[in-house]
């Protein structure tokens, strides 16, 4: 059976990263409503994150805080997940706010 997102990345998960895609893998699979991954920057977040997408074989959106961030995520999302649909979008939301009188 192929797998509809498969992860390709020419490295492996290492250190803190199989325990927490495991963890997150069961959390999403057991229903969790929330969960977090903290991480300093560098430490693999994203790929981490790619990597639960994989094992649990789901549909995910990622929010990110701002435009640039935003940006680099679809662009790595782009590199890890080459035969899958990555889409980008960016609200201007904030630019249409009437001032408060």
């Amino acid at each position: 059976m192929d797998k509809p997102f498969e992860l390709i990345a020419p490295f492996a998960a290492s250190g803190d990263q199989p325990e927490a895609i495991s963890t997150l893998a069961r959390g999403i699979e057991a229903g969790a409503r929330s969960q977090v991954l903290l991480g300093v920057t560098g430490s693999g977040k994203t790929f981490t994150m790619a990597s639960v997408i994989e094992k649990v074989q789901r549909p995910a959106l990622i929010i990110a805080p701002n435009k640039t961030l935003a940006a680099q995520l679809f662009s790595e999302f782009k590199e890890l997940f080459p035969n899958n649909a990555i889409e980008y979008f960016v609200s201007y939301y904030d630019y249409y706010q009437p001032e408060a009188y």
